[in-house]
């Protein structure tokens, strides 16, 4: 069994699905904390759900939360920091001293970088024209989606797709990539 902090500033779903394959015994690993940059993210609801200490970021210059976030952290056990929707930019202490891994909706390197989540990666997808996109499991680094690959699960874009359409379908696929990764480190 390994330890795992969560990141999230949204919805939360790929924390519940950690969650909810933790709980199956489908994946051997167990959430320390789940922390936000948001106070009103629904992740925060999922984690006090499952009895999972939350912890929500104060600062708001990058600098500050870099050394905000050391302090908290400093308190855990801490072997893997999974970024799921998390929307702020990661700083050097952290990565410095800890493995930290990122989900992202798109084939990197298009679509990568500041600003680009959720919709809007979505909707650049299709307003290119791609016939293909997926999600991409990489190594948090210094920059927006640059850090080294783990691992890409494609997903077709269909003619008649809307941004929601494809979102759904790499949503979908996104959870089933990361649980997969997750067990890797179990190893």
């Amino acid at each position: 069994m390994y330890n795992l902090v969560v990141f999230a500033s949204g919805n939360g779903s790929t924390l519940q699905s950690i969650i909810d394959n933790i709980n199956s015994g489908n994946l051997k690993a167990k959430i320390q904390l789940v922390i936000s940059n948001n106070h009103d993210a629904y992740a925060l609801t999922r984690a006090k759900n499952d009895n999972i200490p939350t912890y929500i970021i104060k600062n708001s210059n990058n600098k500050d939360i870099d050394n905000e976030l050391l302090e908290v952290l400093s308190h855990y056990d801490i072997d893997l920091i999974v970024l799921a929707g998390y929307l702020k930019l990661i700083g050097s202490g952290l990565i410095n001293k800890y493995t930290i891994i990122n989900t992202h909706p798109a084939l990197l390197p298009k679509f990568g970088g500041k600003g680009m989540y959720g919709m809007n990666v979505h909707r650049a997808v299709i307003n290119a024209h791609e016939n293909k996109s997926g999600v991409t499991l990489h190594y948090v680094n210094e920059k927006y989606d640059s850090g080294d690959i783990i691992s890409q699960t494609v997903v077709d874009v269909l003619p008649n797709d809307t941004p929601e359409d494809l979102a759904t379908r790499v949503q979908a696929a996104e959870k089933i990539q990361l649980i997969n990764v997750l067990k890797e480190f179990e190893k």
